[in-house]
């Protein structure tokens, strides 16, 4: 397939946040792997971690690269070098800072349109202005949401049916109108702007986003056919929506090298890490870990380390970067018991090691898929965004994790949990016969992730359907 489609030119425009750009450059990577030219579009600040990520693409004779447009973040009322989600002064800018993606990257990136004319833009979802931009040139636009199937059916079933208008309070459980497999779930658990309870300016983003992706050449999603196979065929044939599931888009990252190079630089040297879990027994390591978004307050991280020192399980903890005498004393008790990362982590290169016995995850979907290609079962902890669907998803769909009892969808910080609760559910899905159901059932899973990318695979299939139908649109 290689020489055959050298001449198709797709452009990649991840949002400007790790948990969007790491896929996208994945999913670049996997056209380029195909003999697609991949141009993935950022701006200067973002450059460094997908330079790193594509190297060995280049070296492999890939044709990807990076174009760059300046985003003067000052020229929006934003701190100077405000260039990624990660730098926004509080979570209370982050619709400004997306007001600011359309003010400073529309014009240039149209300009970049009318220059290079390629024959595809795969736009994030929260660049819902990219589907006219691309109309402009007559350039078919592809919405990536960097979620799965479950979530986009979950919804859209909720925005079409407004099924949370029947209960009488936040707390009371609901069916998902349509939905299948009679998922229940409640108003305090999913996004407040999808039960027109509005975050300031929110409401109007979903809006604007939806209506984008209605006009667009379809969907690709980071999936499996064989991991969701119902909602796959739900969204395609009952939604009536365009799309291609073609991950895990991690597995294109082949070497211990690459892997690690996915994201911002680690915190700890991977090498360390690595030694320290050959030190430990197979299956018998927790591995915690809330994304780069979440903000738990001191008193919520005080409350995991206890629960985890009760619950008797050998752990990685990724921390945030926190000045607190305790973690520090922490980190000395449970030496040789627990590994404290502070930042980030190589994600993958950890779950993928034999001594991983289990997944405390925020349930983004990043998180998820890479658990499950890793043959992980997990405990799921979601906070904000479709993490209450993915969680529904992972522990009544697959039946590969538990909840830690979370009620409430809380923007960035998540719902308290006390430590007997964390001791609790750690020690569920480490001990027992129904951990080892959970593990064998994700190990399964595991195996179809590894060959849904493989020649003749449901994604690699799906990857080459979508290039050859973009090849028929050329200009």
């Amino acid at each position: 397939m290689g020489t055959e489609y050298e001449s198709l030119h797709i452009f990649f425009f991840p949002f400007l946040a790790h948990g969007h750009i790491i896929p996208a450059v994945d999913m670049a990577k996997s056209f380029a792997a195909k003999g697609v030219k991949a141009t993935i579009i950022t701006t200067p600040l973002n450059q460094p971690f997908i330079s790193k990520s594509i190297e060995k693409s280049i070296l492999s004779g890939h044709n990807i690269h990076i174009q760059i447009i300046q985003f003067p973040s000052s020229k929006a009322g934003l701190p100077n070098g405000c260039e990624n989600i990660d730098s926004i002064p509080s979570h209370e800018y982050f619709f400004e800072f997306w007001k600011a993606t359309k003010l400073l990257l529309q014009e240039p990136f149209e300009k970049l349109l009318l220059e290079q004319i390629p024959d595809c833009v795969v736009a994030d979802v929260f660049f819902p202005w990219t589907t006219d931009s691309a109309a402009k040139f007559q350039i078919p636009r592809l919405v990536f949401h960097g979620t799965c199937f479950f979530s986009l059916c979950a919804t859209e079933c909720i925005r079409l049916y407004e099924p949370f208008k029947n209960v009488s309070s936040d707390n009371e459980p609901f069916v998902i109108s349509n939905l299948p497999g009679e998922i229940k779930i409640t108003r305090s658990q999913i996004p407040p702007f999808e039960s027109l309870k509005e975050i300031k300016g929110m409401g109007g983003v979903i809006h604007e986003m939806k209506e984008s992706e209605l006009n667009s050449f379809g969907v690709v999603v980071n999936s499996f056919y064989e991991l969701e196979s119902v909602y796959a065929d739900y969204f395609i044939k009952s939604l009536g929506r365009k799309a291609w599931h073609i991950g895990p888009l991690s597995l294109c990252n082949t070497d211990s090298e690459e892997k690690a190079n996915r994201g911002r630089d680690s915190s700890i040297d991977q090498q360390v890490c690595l030694k320290w879990l050959d030190m430990k027994k197979p299956n018998s390591v927790v591995y915690i870990c809330f994304g780069s978004m979440a903000n738990f307050s001191n008193s919520q991280l005080q409350e995991i380390a206890i629960g985890l020192e009760a619950s008797g399980q050998i752990f990685i903890w990724v921390v945030p970067k926190i000045d607190e005498d305790w973690v520090e004393e922490f980190e000395k008790r449970m030496e040789g018991k627990g590994l404290i990362i502070r930042g980030w982590a190589p994600q993958v290169l950890i779950l993928e090691h034999e001594a991983i016995g289990a997944f405390v995850t925020h349930c983004g979907w990043n998180s998820v898929l890479e658990g499950v290609t890793a043959g992980v079962p997990m405990v799921t902890w979601p906070i904000a965004a479709e993490q209450f669907y993915n969680e529904k998803l992972v522990n009544e769909v697959l039946q590969i994790g538990v909840p830690i009892g979370v009620k409430k969808w809380n923007r960035l910080e998540g719902g308290f949990v006390q430590c007997d609760v964390v001791e609790k559910v750690v020690k569920r899905i480490m001990e027992g016969e129904e951990a080892l159901e959970m593990r064998n059932k994700v190990k399964v899973l595991s195996k179809l992730a590894m060959n849904a990318v493989k020649k003749e695979g449901s994604s690699w299939l799906d990857l080459n359907a979508l290039i050859q139908e973009l090849s028929l649109l050329r200009h």
